[in-house]
Parts: C-alpha cells; sequence; structure tokens
C-alpha cells in the first residue's frame, strides 16, 4: 500500500514541502528511507520502528520503503520521525488517510512513542498556511507557536496512541491557544541612569538607538564602554508586528525559543571573540543562521572588538552594508536576514591606556593595533566616540539620562522616521540607501556647503559621506525638525572620528 504524509523541510529559515512517500508490500522484511536525507533521518528507521512497536501498534513486519520528495532536496534533522510513522500506520490500516488531507504533521519520536518538539515549528506552520493546510500535529509544547498565525490550527499529540485517536475522531485536539504578546518588563533591563558622566556618549547611543546607526565605543578599561552598550536595548521601542514575527521565525529554526508567544523585545546578541566566521554569518553542515541574523531588528555587540579574528570582521562588512547574508552550501544557496545595528567595544592601543600618561606602548605597537581594524570595516561605522574616565565629581553627580525618557526620545523619533520612509520597505534612516537619501534627505544651504568642505578636504569617503548624512538627518529627526540644518550636520561629524570633531567645525 502506497501513501502520502506532508511536513516540511527547514531550508535557512524558509519552509520547503516534503511529502513523505510510503510504500509497504509483500517480501523480506526491511525498512529503507531514500531522499537525500542525512545520518539523523537516516537513523529515524530505529526510532520509528521501536515508537510504534513500544506504543503496542501493530508494525509490518514487511518490505517499507520510504521516500522523502523531492529527492534532490537535502534534509536533515528529526522532525520528519511523526510524519514517517503517520504513513507507516496509514499504510497498516491503524489510521485513515482521509483524517490527514488538510493536515501537516511535524515533530521527533521517542523510542517509547512519546513526541518531542523539532526546531523551526513556526516556519513549518508558515509552510502548511501557504500550502493550503489548516492543521499541524506537533508535541504539546509547541501548539501555542503552531497556532500563532492564522488559518493554522496546532493540534497537540503526546504520543502515538494520542495521534491514532485525533484522526480517527475519537479525541479531539485542543482549541488554538490564546496567545497574548510577552514583553520584557523595562526595570528588568539595565538602565542609562546607572552611567555617570559621558554626556557625548550617552547622546551617541541615543542618537544609534533613534536612527539604528552602528556605534563604535573606544577608550581604556573600565571607563564605561560595555556598561554603556548594553544598557542600549532599554531605550529600544518594541519590535513591530512584522518585525515580531521575522525575529521569532529566526529564534525557532534556530531552537531558541523560549516564549510561547511572539517575541516583542529586540535581541541583543554579544558572542565571545572567538567565534568563528561560520559562528557570525552563518553556515556549518547544514547551515544555520549565525550571530549576525539571531540579532534582526536588534543590536549585535562586539565587545573587545580588536581582539576578534580578522577574517570574522571581515566578513561582516557585505553583510552590514546589505542587510542580508548569502550561504551557499553545494547546490542550495540559503538567504538569511542581518538588519541589525552593529555596537562595539575596543581598547586604543594592546595596553588599554592609549591617549592618556598611564600608555607605555610604542608607535610600532599602537600601528600594529590599528590595523587590526581594516579601513573598510571602520568605514562603515556611522558613530564613533571616545569614553574617557569620568571626573571624581562626575561620578558623585546626579545621572545625566535615564532609560525612560530616552526611549520616549527613540519611539518618537523612529515614528517619524517609519512614516516618511512608508512604503520603501525600511523603518529607520540607518538603511537608507543613496537613492531614498535624495528623495527624502534634504540639507539647508548652509549644511550643504558645510558638508561640501569636509567632503573636499579628504576627511570622508563617498560612502563616509552618505553616512554622515544618515545619522544628521537622525539628530533632526530626534529635534523634530524636517530639514537637516548645519547644527545637525555638526553634531553628526563630531560623533565620526574619522572626520576630526574640529576641523569639520572650522
Amino acid at each position: 500500500m502506497l501513501t502520502c504524509i506532508t511536513t516540511f523541510a527547514l531550508i535557512g529559515i524558509e519552509p520547503r514541502r516534503v511529502d513523505v512517500e510510503v510504500d509497504v508490500r509483500s517480501g523480506l522484511p526491511s525498512f529503507t528511507i531514500v531522499g537525500l536525507g542525512d545520518r539523523s533521518v537516516r537513523e529515524a528507521r530505529e526510532r520509528v520502528a521501536a515508537a510504534i512497536i513500544n506504543s503496542g501498534l501493530a508494525f509490518p513486519s514487511k518490505r517499507i520503503t520510504v521516500n522523502l520528495a523531492p529527492a534532490d532536496l537535502h534534509k536533515s534533522g528529526p522532525g520528519f520521525d511523526l510524519a514517517i510513522a503517520c504513513g507507516v500506520l496509514v499504510a497498516c490500516g491503524a489510521i485513515n488517510a482521509v483524517a490527514l488531507d488538510d493536515t501537516a504533521v511535524h515533530g521527533e519520536l521517542a523510542l517509547g512513542g512519546e513526541v518531542r518538539a523539532a526546531r523551526g515549528t513556526l516556519v513549518v506552520a508558515e509552510g502548511a498556511r501557504a500550502a493550503g493546510l489548516t492543521r499541524l500535529l506537533v508535541a504539546p509544547d509547541r501548539v501555542a507557536e503552531a497556532s500563532l498565525l492564522d488559518g493554522v490550527q496546532g493540534v497537540a499529540v503526546p504520543d502515538l496512541r494520542a495521534l491514532v485517536a485525533v484522526l480517527d475522531g475519537s479525541r479531539v485536539g485542543p482549541p488554538r491557544a490564546a496567545v497574548a504578546p510577552v514583553r520584557a518588563a523595562p526595570e528588568l533591563l539595565p538602565d542609562l541612569a546607572d552611567v555617570r558622566g559621558h554626556p557625548e556618549s550617552l547622546e551617541a547611543v541615543t542618537i544609534a538607538a533613534a536612527g539604528s546607526h552602528n556605534l563604535l565605543l573606544t577608550g581604556p578599561p573600565g571607563t564605561g564602554k560595555t556598561m554603556l552598550a548594553r544598557r542600549l536595548p532599554s531605550i529600544l521601542p518594541d519590535l513591530a508586528p512584522d518585525e515580531a514575527l521575522e525575529v521569532t521565525r529566526i529564534a525557532s529554526v534556530s531552537g531558541l525559543r523560549t516564549t510561547d508567544a511572539l517575541l516583542q523585545t529586540r535581541p541583543f546578541r554579544a558572542p565571545h571573540h572567538s567565534i568563528s566566521v561560520a559562528g557570525m554569518t552563518g553556515g556549518g553542515a547544514v547551515p544555520r543562521p549565525g550571530e549576525i541574523t539571531l540579532a534582526h531588528h536588534g543590536v549585535l555587540f562586539l565587545d573587545e572588538l580588536s581582539e576578534f579574528p580578522r577574517g570574522t570582521l571581515e566578513a561582516l562588512r557585505q553583510p552590514l552594508e546589505d542587510g542580508r547574508v548569502l550561504v551557499v552550501r553545494g547546490q542550495q544557496a540559503m538567504l538569511f536576514p542581518c538588519r541589525t545595528m552593529l555596537v562595539a567595544a575596543t581598547n586604543p592601543c594592546p595596553c588599554g591606556y592609549g591617549g592618556t600618561p598611564r600608555c607605555r606602548c610604542t608607535a610600532v605597537e599602537h600601528d600594529r593595533h590599528a590595523r587590526r581594524l581594516s579601513g573598510p570595516l571602520l568605514d562603515r561605522i556611522d558613530l564613533a566616540v571616545r569614553v574617557d574616565r569620568p571626573s571624581a565629581a562626575e561620578l558623585r553627580a546626579p545621572a545625566l539620562r535615564n532609560s525612560a525618557a530616552e526611549r520616549d526620545r527613540v519611539r518618537i523619533a523612529r515614528e517619524r522616521q517609519a512614516a516618511r520612509l512608508l512604503g520603501t520597505g525600511i523603518t529607520c534612516n540607518g538603511h537608507m540607501d543613496a537613492a531614498l537619501m535624495r528623495q527624502h534627505l534634504r540639507l539647508d544651504a548652509a549644511a550643504d556647503r558645510r558638508l561640501t568642505v569636509v567632503y573636499e578636504r579628504g576627511l570622508l569617503s563617498a560612502r563616509g559621506r552618505h553616512r554622515v548624512l544618515r545619522v544628521a538627518r537622525t539628530v533632526a529627526d530626534l529635534d523634530a525638525s524636517d530639514t537637516v540644518s548645519t547644527g545637525h550636520l555638526l553634531s553628526a561629524l563630531s560623533l565620526r572620528e574619522d572626520t576630526g570633531s574640529q576641523e569639520a567645525a572650522a
């Protein structure tokens, strides 16, 4: 008997329909799985057979052939177990095939017949909805995630016996779970009120958050660089609905789901400096999202930037510019989104005290340290500020800013940007390309003349000029101004080290 069950493979963060064809016929007992599955898929033979037998169901002592179509699509992971078991049970008459007409199946099997969660449930639900299916059978702890999308009902199947009961109608699956958005409590996030001094750095953090601009903090150890960076999420607005769906899909595929609702807080990723290129940008034998994709619509924080391998940092150049990573493995090309804000912290020299009397590094050591960060990478940094040691009076003084007030400023500025960029596919100034800048950015005459002087002095590259304009546009949005004035431009120039604030203001 031949039967077909619908499930989905995860290709990057996209679903691909897979038809699990099961053929059971007379012959010497055997169990074969074909269709370009990896080792975890081939091992499903042992899991499925043991799960069916240990559930007290009949396992056919016949020739069983399972084909995962399309056969030229590489498949990996244990998420096909439940679909294969369904096909075998239909073929031997334990389940009516008609009951699976509008149903997709996704899950791993334990040897005792229990259904375990498999990563990527939300992505599988998206594939089921696109295929016109209305029901998705999953492990109990993935029902809410499977039901996040309208048009698809997640049905819990704790084990194979429950699966048979659900499909023959003797047990009705639970209704769609009510999903309430989960929001991070602001008081649990580190607050900017903990910071003393650093007025320029605090303003740079607010500007970076308001426009999703890349930020570099440079200074001696212990001055507050990491402290500032880790408080940036507290002033970021919650994810918009479409952004929340994207971020949740990425977390689901990566196995990072910690809640049954759409994620609302923006991701903050801080990988260790020993990370590989594949870990940063994505890849592996079975390509998975890298840290830059896990930080999509959020913050990628690289502490001790100069300690990261040069190859890893150079691999970030194109993704930071394009907002996506293309990973090619064999005959497959996977596209991972990475609209992220890069925030980095570094010491100015090997000893860390460059620019202060405590520095004992030679000129050669300074040059060697500076070469660890390439010019093309630094040219993609919108804001670069020095974080110096605060004075004793600043440490005793009250906080200059708090996260609640700055979050309101950032929210209002982002609302202005979203309204201006409506219909363009982006919502922040930091993501504007040259065409959008010509359309949506207006300089007054004095600001235009000043920028021309700075550019002709060779203090900016063409890319750097565009990035200064984006930052100036964000400064104007924080001031609720429709036009970028000379003051806004000078603020942007003073927060970019390669222009030199004194020369830019001249």
